[in-house]
């Protein structure tokens, strides 16, 4: 398939989920993906999970580190990395130009304008919408100008740099911007290489993601976006179990973002959000017709990445079913 900012078109992706599992099951569960026929590994960012039932929450730069030479070909990169309080957009450079010399050409950073259960768990920061989306525009600039490998002297309002990385990476990393809402999808094409979203939010805000980019003088159509699609393999009632652990899904991006306590959030998303609510979005059942159809609208739509997250805790049998049943029907994957 053709490159779309430097990414296949077609890429199916699945979710390393360090909310909900230890690392070193998640570098298996990479390599069991890789090998099953996805082509990128999305992995999350966090300090702590979003709901304390989760249980997990380790530092993923370490298990894409450990996955490198395990994963065959695969993409591998963050959904989504807050490159502004807890991590100094420096460091978020150094890294990922470091993660580039194991995995070269196939590693991607996704950026956002964090939660608080991350920052400000972690700093005791935690400022307006505005001022974070700010500090993720200045810490962007950063970030490119790092990459290049020259010398960075940079005097910003938030930030100030004057250093080079010594091992900049030999080929472009795309950056990637979350968004999931207006005025951040409109942001992230004006920032970002790609988006990062949602279905519900994709259908939403697709015209103003595409009219945002034209406005920068971009082409939208050379941009990647990849939306997240949260599947169970298996049936409703067993998809409810595992919904417990998403219940936030519905109100993350609405309010829950701002707590910092996962406790409270899995507190305030049992009682305001039903389980329906969290699943109206999720592909459900054993039918690999219908998990491939819910690939192939996504991609009808405009996507150029879908990344399926298996809510589940038994990764290996959703891993074995797409890569046996799913993957082989998706009309326009990346192969």
């Amino acid at each position: 398939m053709a490159q779309h900012g430097g990414m296949e078109k077609g890429l199916v992706g699945f979710m390393l989920a360090h909310e909900q599992f230890r690392l070193p099951d998640l570098v298996e569960i990479g390599a069991a993906a890789s090998a099953a026929g996805f082509r990128l590994l999305a992995a999350s960012d966090h300090f702590q999970p979003w709901q304390a039932n989760q249980g997990h929450s380790g530092l993923c730069w370490i298990t894409m580190a450990a996955a490198a030479s395990r994963v065959s070909g695969a993409w591998m990169g963050t959904t989504v990395t807050c490159p502004t309080m807890r991590y100094n957009p420096a460091v978020v450079a150094e890294a990922f130009a470091s993660l580039s010399q194991l995995a070269p050409g196939r590693v991607f950073l996704g950026a956002g304008s964090g939660e608080a259960l991350n920052e400000l768990a972690a700093t005791g920061e935690w400022p307006d919408w505005q001022e974070r989306w700010d500090r993720l525009a200045e810490a962007i600039d950063i970030i490119r100008a790092l990459w290049s490998g020259e010398t960075v002297v940079h005097d910003g309002k938030f930030y100030s740099v004057k250093a080079k990385l010594y091992d900049p990476p030999v080929q472009p990393i795309p950056l990637l911007v979350a968004g999931n809402g207006p005025k951040s999808i409109r942001l992230a094409a004006k920032y970002g290489d790609g988006l990062i979203t949602d279905p519900k939010h994709w259908r939403e805000h697709k015209m103003e993601w595409e009219q945002a980019a034209r406005d920068t003088g971009k082409d939208p159509g050379t941009m990647p976006v990849l939306i997240e699609q949260f599947v169970v393999v298996g049936d409703k009632e067993e998809a409810k179990q595992w919904a417990e652990l998403w219940r936030f899904l519905p109100k993350g991006f609405d309010n829950l973002y701002d707590l910092h306590d996962p406790a409270e959030i899995q507190k305030r998303a049992e009682r305001e959000i039903p389980l329906d609510e969290v699943m109206a979005e999720w592909t459900i059942g054993s039918d690999p017709a219908e998990h491939a159809a819910a690939i192939d609208k996504l991609f009808e739509s405009g996507a150029t990445i879908v990344n399926v997250h298996a809510g589940q805790n038994d990764q290996r049998k959703a891993i074995g079913f797409y890569g046996a049943e799913v993957l082989p029907r998706v009309k326009r994957r990346a192969h």
